[in-house]
């Protein structure tokens, strides 16, 4: 593992193969946490059920990028959307189905590259995306030129992602995450790599203002930015996220952006 620069197919390669991977260890181990009609936008646990970040979802129709295994969409089904999610991996996909089966509903969901939206021009209201693929693609500036494409003028995008700050610490939920070891400015991604020497998992890392930047020349407007503190009586730890970090360090940024009327 280390950092280096990937291309966008090799990015695209290996995330669609290391979630593939992953999904059902990843499902085990979150799927309490995350519920399976439940919108959670960060490892600090904020609930879109308390902070409606999104508004009033009832008739509106949501596009979910990253969906994972659709939590967050059935969520959004349940409070009156009409909903469309779209994912890179099919396992995960393959998930989502599996809990679509045991809670008796159907969540439309596309296979699909973030950076490529399979869908036509100004065709929802709203798009969200918890932690759903913005982190784990090479061209971030593409996702959010195709997310204004297929949001309606006036339309809302809202987003998360790992806090950028957080990307000059180790991903550790110790001590040692704690002290700042790399330089913030480093825009190299993360990158794991299989036996034969190929990406087989990345991770792109870009500052506060390289998503300012990015969504400004998406043609979206930022209108608002949440970072979500570590609550009271939370005690899970989630990777490199901690309670001992939480409480220190921002972990999560979410990004409020609209499409402009005109």
């Amino acid at each position: 593992m280390g950092r280096r620069p990937v291309s966008r197919s090799q990015t695209s390669r290996a995330n669609r193969g290391w979630w593939d991977g992953a999904a059902d260890d990843y499902q085990a181990e979150h799927g309490g946490f995350l519920r399976d009609d439940g919108f959670v936008w960060c490892p600090e646990g904020l609930d879109e059920a308390d902070a409606r970040l999104l508004g009033d979802v009832a008739g509106r129709r949501v596009l979910e990028i990253g969906c994972g295994a659709g939590q967050c969409g059935r969520w959004l089904l349940g409070q009156g959307a009409t909903v469309a999610a779209v994912d890179l991996s099919y396992r995960q996909l393959q998930h989502s189905r599996r809990i679509d089966m045991s809670a008796g509903v159907t969540l439309p969901v596309v296979q699909a590259d973030a950076e490529t939206l399979p869908f036509a021009d100004e065709s929802f209201d709203l798009a969200c995306s918890a932690y759903g693929a913005l982190p784990f693609v090479a061209d971030a500036g593409a996702v959010l030129a195709e997310v204004r494409r297929v949001l309606r003028p006036g339309g809302r995008f809202v987003f998360s992602v790992s806090h950028p700050v957080r990307w000059a610490f180790p991903d550790d939920p110790g001590p040692r995450g704690l002290t700042a070891d790399r330089p913030y400015f480093d825009r190299s991604p993360y990158v794991e790599f299989g036996e034969d020497g190929e990406p087989s998992y990345v991770e792109h890392h870009r500052t506060m203002g390289d998503w300012v930047g990015l969504i400004a020349a998406s043609g979206l407007v930022l209108t608002g930015l949440t970072e979500p503190e570590w609550p009271p009586g939370h005690d899970r730890t989630w990777g490199g996220w901690s309670p001992l970090r939480g409480r220190l360090l921002p972990g999560t940024a979410i990004f409020h952006c609209v499409r402009a009327a005109s």
